[in-house]
Formats: structure tokens, sequence, C-alpha cells
């Protein structure tokens, strides 16, 4: 068997990918044969090469197709809501839609088979192989294609859906050809990779280009993932393939792609080394994720947030909600704390926040380092572990909170307001007797409506100063003044979530 992978003093290269694979990087120039369970060493290259053909003869062994049979039901209403949607609004339209869920509610689910194709490689010698979560989500059959056509089944060994990725294995006993991981050579912008798959099924497919960046947040389905950022070619099929540095060694699985076409334009992304290794390892050890959790909505701090709150620089996560029951309101945690370490550990946005709480064990007990009311202090909370689906707890709006009695009154920053009653914090889902006031006209041209605050929006605090009257917003303006600041940091409730955004108090903030 054939083992591959990276030398100590070679400089890495990152790439990313989405659903296809593509990279580049420099080809070695000379390669050590090693034994059985050693990876091979290439030495790095003095220069660009003439050809990746090389390192890519070495590595390709390692790498796979992944060929997933699954069923999904049909003839649901699922299937026609967009065609129903055209309709929505016209008259009898919602008893007619009652009707036919109550029809699809008595006939036996229906179920069709679907096929579908991925990448993956080989992480070790005993035949386990990475691959993305959404290439075997509900397989019933995995096969996987290795470079010289055979053809070999493999099980489900786990899923992480947060970092989409999986494991799976191959039944057939033997001594399988694996690559490593590369996760301690820092990785710059302008890096050659190499990515290779199976874009469109057809298989054994190298592409090679450069790391274009890292860092890369992909939205709230990637809550504990900093993707890297490459623009070697990558395509349907290349999902759950490796992305490689000059050494052979696996900088990042591919999994994603930006592309208004559907093809590859250039941007792809891949899930970091770092990530990957913590993530396979737990799924080969106990066949899933566990991981800590806290129950807090946060956001990152911005530069005009940092200004606000007396920051140096714009770093940790600012808290904008807090789960009731949850581990975070157990141990002390409220909204608008600032976390700015972990066990010590500095954090430098929300993602890393998230990330360091994830790594956390359930049950155990940790010292979150805040920023509260412009003071420093710790704060001991024992973590939970992470539901299935942390966002059912946290209930849709029932209805438009906003409504003019008359009890408006003219408050500074463009807005007129109300306290808040019980019935609107109900439609806010806010605490009874928790303070707040509800807009109700607002300047388009005034300081809070240039940041998108609008009608029916509530103003929890400002500065960390909860708001029952006018008089508190007047009096935390002040004192933000006071200290030198144009900027006031706000807590603004939108539905049933809260965010926390930056007003300007500067002169026009005084109209």
């Amino acid at each position: 068997m054939k083992a591959f992978g990276i030398s100590k003093q070679a400089f890495a290269a990152a790439i990313v990918g989405a659903g296809a694979t593509g990279a580049v990087f420099f080809l070695p120039q000379t390669f050590q044969q090693a034994d059985a369970k050693q990876p091979i060493t290439i030495e790095p290259p003095m220069g660009a090469p003439m050809s990746f053909a090389d390192l890519i003869e070495e590595v390709s062994p390692a790498v796979v197709s992944v060929n997933v049979v699954s069923e999904r039901e049909v003839g649901g209403m699922n299937d026609m809501e967009e065609f129903f949607e055209r309709f929505r609004g016209l008259p009898g339209f919602d008893d007619y839609m009652r009707e036919r869920q109550e029809e699809q509610e008595e006939e036996a689910p229906r179920t069709r088979e679907s096929r579908s194709l991925g990448s993956g490689f080989f992480i070790s010698e005993e035949g386990y192989i990475v691959t993305n979560n959404h290439v075997v989500d509900s397989a019933t059959e995995i096969e996987v294609v290795m470079e010289d056509g055979r053809e070999l089944e493999a099980t489900l060994i786990g899923t992480d859906p947060q970092t989409d990725l999986a494991v799976i294995k191959v039944t057939e006993s033997g001594s399988y050809p694996y690559v490593e991981f590369e996760s301690h050579t820092p990785l710059r912008k302008g890096d050659w990779v190499v990515a290779l798959g199976n874009p469109f099924g057809l298989g054994g497919t190298a592409t090679a280009g450069i790391l274009s960046a890292d860092g890369r947040e992909l939205g709230g389905d990637s809550p504990y993932t900093d993707f890297l950022q490459i623009d070697a070619a990558i395509n349907r099929g290349n999902s759950g393939g490796p992305t490689f540095d000059l050494q052979g060694r696996v900088i990042g699985v591919n999994t994603a792609i930006f592309s208004p076409t559907g093809g590859s334009v250039g941007i792809g992304f891949a899930i970091p080394a770092e990530l990957a290794i913590e993530v396979t390892d737990a799924l080969i050890k106990d066949g899933k994720v566990s991981r800590g959790w806290l129950g807090v909505t946060i956001q990152d701090v911005t530069e005009d947030m940092a200004e606000a709150q007396g920051l140096d620089e714009a770093r940790g996560a600012i808290i904008a909600d807090v789960t009731d029951e949850s581990p975070a309101m157990k141990g002390g945690l409220k909204r608008g704390d600032i976390i700015l370490a972990v066990n010590g550990k500095e954090s430098t946005d929300a993602t890393s926040v998230t990330r360091m709480v994830g790594g956390l064990l359930a049950g155990s007990e940790n010292e979150f380092e805040v920023l509260r009311g412009g003071k420093m202090q710790t704060i001991d909370v024992t973590v939970g572990e992470r539901p299935a689906d942390p966002n059912a707890l946290i209930q849709a709006p029932s209805s438009d909170s906003s409504k003019d009695d008359g009890k408006t009154e003219e408050a500074p920053l463009g807005v007129s307001v109300r306290p808040l009653d019980n019935e609107a914090r109900e439609l806010l889902g806010l605490d009874a007797n928790e303070p707040g006031l509800i807009v109700g006209d607002i300047k388009e041209d005034s300081a809070l409506g240039e940041i998108g605050v609008r009608a029916g929006m509530a103003l929890l605090s400002a500065a960390g100063t909860p708001l029952n009257s006018v008089d508190d917003l007047k009096s935390a303006i002040e004192d933000v003044r006071a200290k030198g600041r144009d900027k006031i940091l706000l807590a603004v409730r939108n539905g049933q979530r809260t965010m926390f955004v930056t007003a300007d108090i500067g002169d026009k903030a005084k109209d």
C-alpha cells in the first residue's frame, strides 16, 4: 500500500471547494517512497514546476469517487410548493391548500430512488474515507470507485451536518493508500494548491489554482467553519474531494461553490484541515460530534461597536439573545455582554466563539471573560449539549407589534416611541416587565432610519442602559457624549430576534 503526506518544512497552500474540486500547487521535484504506514514525503520545490503530473500521480490512488443511492419522498406538497405559490392570495386558495394537505396526510408516503455522485479520499490504511455530509445524506447504498477502477461497498460511520463532513469506510478489508491532513503550516494568499475529484461523474479529475482567501463565512448554516477560498475549478460531483499543498498534504475538503450559473466561476470553498481533523476524529470514535452549547445568539463586534464600547479594536462576540433556561442564562450571561475570551483563549469574532464553545465538553464548567458596562468580568458557566435543532428554541413572531394608539412620544435619533406593554412583550417573545420602547414613526434620514430601524421594532437598551422611558434614552446619549464618543450601541428587537447596532449621536442626532 502507498501512503501520501507532506514534509514539515513545506510552505502550505489552501484550497476551497464546493461540490466539486479544483486546486493548484507546485509540483515537487523528488519523492521518497515510505513504509506502508508512513506518508510519502515530497521535497519542497525550488520554483514553479513545469508540470503537476508527478504530484497528481502520487496522490491520486487515495482519491475516490463516491456513488450514492438514496430514497426521498415524492408527491407531497413540498414538491408543488413553487407551483402553488403563484396562486397565493386568490379567493379560496387557503381552503384549497388545506384540503390538499389533509388528503396528503391520509395517503401513504411514496418514495423514489435517487442517485448522486461525489468525491472522497482515504485518510487511513484501514479504509476510512472523508467526504461531505450532503454527498451521503439519507444514503441507502454507498459505493466508492478507486483510481484503478475497483468498485467497493462502503458503510456510513458518521456525519456532522454543521460542518458538512462525513466519514465512510469500505467493507472489504485490505491495505489502502491514504493521505494526511496538514494543519500546522500557515497558509497564505497566493499559495498554489491542487484539487482532485469526480466532477459531473467524470472521475479522476485534477485542477490547480491558488488560495484566494481564507476565513470566509458562508452564513448561519455553517457556524463552525471559516472556509478557505480557492480559484481552482470545482464543479458538481467534486464535493468531498481533497485540496492539496505542494507536498501532497490535504489542506481542505471541498464543499461548496459560488456560482450564478451552477458551474465553476473560480470561487470555491473548502473546509480547513484543522477543523476536518477534529470532526473526522470524533466521527470515527463516536459516530457523531457532541458540541457544547450556551444557548445564546451572538454577532461580530464591528469597528463602530468597539468604539461605542471603548474597546481598542473590533474583537469578540456580542450576545444578542439569551435563551430561557439555557446554560448561559443559568450561568449569568446577559444580552449585551461581549465575550472576549473562553478559558483564557481570546476570541476574534462570533465564529471563533461558536467554535470554542462547540469544542467544550457538555457538563463542564468554563470561564468566560466578558465586557459588561465597560468593565471586565469573569463568569463561570456550565455548558450543556447542543440540541439537534437549537433554532427550534426560538419561535417565530406571531404578529406585528407596531400599533399607533396615540401614546407615542417624540424621542432623540429621529423617532417617536411608546413603552412596551404586556401584549407587545408577548408578541416580541420578551419576558414580563422587560424594559423597552416600541418604535412608532421614524424619519428615514434620521440616525436610526439610516441603519435600518423601522416602525414596530423595539429599542431595548442604549449603551447597556435598559430603556423604560424616553428620558432613559436621552440620559444614555448624554453619558456617551460626555465620554467623547459619537456612536451609541443599541439593542434592537426585530420580531423575536435581537440585534445590536450603532447609531450616530453627532449633530444630526440632536435634531
